[in-house]
């Protein structure tokens, strides 16, 4: 019997944005999320570069808003987080994010600044699986969150630690903090442990995610852009993660955060369980593969490799602005001139890199 649902659509520059709005109505975003509460778009910046599918795409993020405001959602806000190799605000802008937030008079709040949320901290009611371990102390999350509304915007790519990326993974900038590195050890359980967390604070959770060009390879941020013209939506994030996985070419149950998600009932991640509303995708297999770059394949040393016993003294310390260092140099001073813009150069012809270019900085 199947129970979870999953919309899915082929779409085109032209017509993106109705096809948003097609697709969050295919999934029944009015029964996910309520009208007269706040709405939380999460972004995904993974990378503040310009690179299409390592990031929420402006056509994405536009065509939510507007679906949004449609439907009379009122209080809508986008929150993005930074990472040790992001800056938030300069992704914002590079990604053409800025205009459309300003044109639709969407504010925008940064959960690292304490004038915009609190973190406090929170005793989750589900059993956590490794958060309590990690974090001793407390697990500490924004204040912000709670009762409000949430639309993860990922973008289908893959990823160096946890095969793919989707809905799931979205939620791990927003609700963690600056040390939220600790968990990459046990990254897929994290995952997992952040869905029952949502799941308690969270008004209504909803994805929707952007598969126009889609990442293959050494994910979130060097990988190959290839054109696939599709959107998926849910108000699962297993089940939306467990679709995108098999279209890129994955036993969704072979990815261990959809599995544990699934087996807990935190979501169906099997995908004979799901309902596809929309395109027949029976056929659809991108062979994408899981790939590495030369920053994972130190840091798989430490956090899974023979080196783990170094892990604290790595990560912990601060030895870690070291590796921080290296991180940021080799992706913003040797992959992106040298291999980013050339991969971006040769989208130039298609129709999402003129749409993206079409979006004022």
């Amino acid at each position: 019997m199947k129970y979870a649902k999953v919309a899915v659509i082929k779409t085109n520059a032209h017509n993106v944005l109705k096809d948003i709005d097609k697709v969050v109505q295919l999934a029944e975003l009015e029964k996910a999320l309520p009208v007269d509460k706040a709405t939380i778009l999460k972004d995904n910046i993974s990378w503040h570069m310009p690179f299409l599918s390592a990031n929420t795409t402006p056509w994405q993020l536009e065509g939510v808003i507007k679906a949004l405001k449609k439907r009379n959602y009122r209080e809508i806000v986008c929150v993005e987080n930074r990472t040790v190799v992001t800056n938030a605000a300069k992704g914002e802008r590079l990604n053409r994010y800025s205009h459309v937030l300003a044109d639709y008079n969407i504010p925008v709040k940064y959960n690292f600044n304490p004038n915009h949320m609190k973190w406090i901290k929170y005793e989750p009611k589900a059993k956590m699986l490794v958060l309590n371990d990690i974090f001793p102390k407390g697990i500490y999350i924004p204040d912000y969150f709670f009762d409000k509304n949430i639309i993860h915007l990922p973008t289908m790519k893959c990823h160096i630690y946890t095969t793919m990326t989707g809905s799931m993974k979205n939620a791990f900038g927003g609700l963690l903090n600056h040390k939220r590195h600790y968990t990459h050890s046990v990254i897929h359980k994290t995952l997992v442990d952040l869905l029952a967390i949502q799941k308690e604070i969270h008004s209504g959770i909803f994805t929707v995610m952007d598969g126009t060009v889609a990442g293959d390879g050494a994910g979130p941020r060097t990988m190959k852009p290839v054109v696939k013209n599709y959107m998926l939506a849910s108000n699962d994030s297993a089940a939306i993660d467990a679709v995108s996985a098999r279209m890129m070419g994955f036993d969704p149950m072979d990815i261990c955060c959809i599995r544990t998600a699934h087996e807990m009932g935190l979501g169906v991640g099997r995908y004979e369980e799901i309902e596809i509303i929309g395109e027949d995708i029976s056929g659809i297999n991108f062979h994408f593969h899981q790939a590495e770059n030369a920053v994972s394949r130190i840091g798989k040393q430490f956090w899974f490799g023979p080196l783990q016993s170094l892990q604290k003294l790595m990560f912990h310390t601060p030895l870690v602005y070291a590796f921080i260092f290296g991180s940021f140099l080799y992706h913003d001073y040797i992959w992106w001139p040298i291999e980013g813009k050339r991969r971006m150069r040769q989208l130039a012809d298609s129709e999402w890199y003129k749409l993206f270019q079409s979006y004022k900085v």
